[in-house]
Parts: structure tokens; sequence; C-alpha cells
């Protein structure tokens, strides 16, 4: 079962951070995402394609995961409007953003960048849960 099977906010947060994330597939993206995000910070204009080429597959292959993990929605569960990869493709945006601002940001800023980044982990959690009940369902699934 999916509920199960999904990790939570906390543990999706600590896998971007990169501290004690056990082998589970979500995770170990969502740890890799966050890699990737970094490095695009950072990258040059011409390795920009490269890493974007390597997130959109990586995201591919969560909502894969996950699609073949879920169990059938009800009949009136509501279309999310994105995919649970694209979500945690953002959480792994927000957080390489978010320790960035650490550096560099000034305290509204720093402050605007963890609230989006907190926000979006209770987004998640929601989908995830709603996921989970079949009482919601991701774009490309029945």
């Amino acid at each position: 079962m999916i509920a199960n099977t999904l990790p939570s906010k906390n543990q999706v947060l600590k896998a971007c951070r990169g501290t004690g994330f056990p082998r589970h597939p979500l995770l170990s993206a969502a740890h890799t995402l966050t890699e990737l995000h970094e490095r695009r910070l950072a990258a040059p204009p011409d390795q920009l394609t490269e890493l974007d080429t390597i997130r959109t597959d990586l995201v591919h292959q969560i909502d894969c995961w996950v699609t073949a993990q879920l169990p059938p929605s009800h009949g009136a569960a509501r279309v999310h409007t994105e995919t649970l990869g694209a979500v945690i493709d953002r959480l792994a945006l927000l957080t390489a953003h978010a320790y960035a601002a650490l550096a560099k940001a000034s305290g509204h800023e720093l402050a605007v960048v963890w609230e989006n980044l907190a926000e979006l982990a209770v987004g998640y959690e929601d989908l995830a849960s709603e996921v989970a009940t079949g009482r919601r369902r991701l774009p490309g699934t029945h």
C-alpha cells in the first residue's frame, strides 16, 4: 500500500539536505534532485541543458514509480495539477535555494525562502495523503 511507501515531508526534507535517508527510491531521488539544483545554481549556461535533462529523467522515474504503487482512485477523485515527481523536484529546488540564501540573503528574503519551502512541504504531505487514500489522482493516472 502506498500510504506506507510514500515518505513523510520530514523524511523528504532530510533527504534533500542529504542527511539520514534510507534506501528509498523517492528519498534517493529527492537527494539527487537537490544536488542537481545546487549544481545548477553555479553552473555555466552551457551545462544547464544537460542538468535539466537529468532532472527531467529523474522526475519521470519518480512518477513511474509512484504510478506503479498507486491504489485505484475513487471515481470522483480530483486530478492534482502536478505529479509527485514535480512536487519533489520543487522541494529540491527550494531546498537548494534556501541553503544558498543562508550565505547571501537578508533577513526578510531568507524568511520568505524558508517559508515557501515549509509551505510546499506541507503541500507535499497533503498530496501524498490524498493520493494514498484515493481521494486525489495525479496527472496521467486513472
